[in-house]
């Protein structure tokens, strides 16, 4: 059985993550024991019944959601039977998307992903900067908004256009601010701050980008079993080459996952599942197409139907 997979990024992150699945599944409870001698700690332990404030931190969040979204993504292909044709995942994401189609190792994944919170951890302290979600404009207003309130060496930028009406933006704190309340006065119908430690998706975190792409190149990076869909540029790759050169502008450049999804629309008319956990992108694909159905598959009980209705079939 073939379908289309998309993979959850940061914020999908919650205290109890996989715990189910290695109840349920003995192989996963195998990769986490793997995860946890790879990365030098228990991240397990983290996820399974750690501190809500230590898991959302950006380095520890990033490398518990691929591993949970990887673990899902082995169940679906060993239990049910169910292979990608086509991925894409939402900035994180994008890792666990190439582990499926065959770019990377989980284990190289892991580390990758480690790193790239910890840069990201670092980059938020080094240049100090938030991020807000504006409900209710669209991205060409957003633009003008961020145009007009980048004054006095401060920068607001456009960082996720993650459907119509839901915008992401992302910068220095002051500039943010500003913006926040220009898109109030303009008419956005909610304007709220997210809770990150950085202006991620921003100019702000270049240093931060350019340490990782240096890091990415140590691994083994291969060309894509099938098409991946990258985030900076909606398009689909599947070479090495290009596969590294949209990585190397991820960091920085906006999360395009509403034009993202056109192009998966637009590619896949068949089965779409949202690997990993949580049912975010599920709702986002209402917003951007709500005739296209996501189903979920990131806790035991999902995993489970998914598995039964494959055995019915066969």
């Amino acid at each position: 059985m073939k379908a289309a997979m998309i993979f959850p990024g940061q914020g999908s992150q919650y205290v109890g993550m996989g715990k189910d699945l290695v109840e349920r599944f003995p192989r996963v409870r195998d990769l986490y024991n793997s995860a946890d001698d790879v990365l030098g700690f228990s991240i397990s332990g983290m996820c399974f019944e750690g501190d809500q404030e230590v898991l959302k931190e950006t380095r520890n969040a990033q490398p518990a959601i691929l591993l949970h979204s990887i673990a899902a993504e082995r169940v679906l292909k060993e239990e049910a039977g169910i292979e990608p044709t086509i991925v894409a995942g939402h900035s994180l994401g994008e890792y666990s998307a190439l582990v499926a189609a065959g770019v990377l190792s989980w284990v190289d994944a892991l580390r990758i992903v480690r790193r790239r919170g910890e840069l990201m951890y670092d980059a938020g302290l080094e240049q100090p900067g938030s991020m807000a979600a504006v409900i209710g404009q669209d991205r060409t207003s957003v633009e003008e908004i961020c145009g007009i309130c980048s004054v006095d060496e401060e920068i607001v930028v456009v960082a996720n256009i993650n459907s119509p009406g839901q915008i992401v933006i992302s910068g220095h704190r002051g500039a943010v601010e500003r913006a926040m309340g220009v898109a109030g006065e303009r008419g956005a119908k909610k304007v709220v701050r997210l809770n990150v430690s950085g202006a991620f998706h921003s100019p702000l975190v270049a240093g931060a980008q350019k340490e990782l792409v240096d890091y990415i190149n140590t691994f083994d990076i291969r060309d894509a079993g099938v098409g991946v869909i990258s985030n900076a540029g909606a398009s689909v790759v599947r070479s090495r080459e290009e596969i590294v050169e949209a990585l190397s502008r991820q960091l920085t450049s906006p999360v395009l996952w509403s034009d993202s999804m056109s192009v998966l629309n637009r590619e896949w008319k068949e089965r779409i599942i949202e690997v990993g956990p949580g049912r975010v992108l599920k709702g986002l694909m209402r917003r951007i197409e709500r005739d296209r159905d996501v189903e979920t598959a990131g806790t035991a009980g999902e995993l489970e139907k998914l598995i039964e209705a494959e055995l019915e079939i066969v």
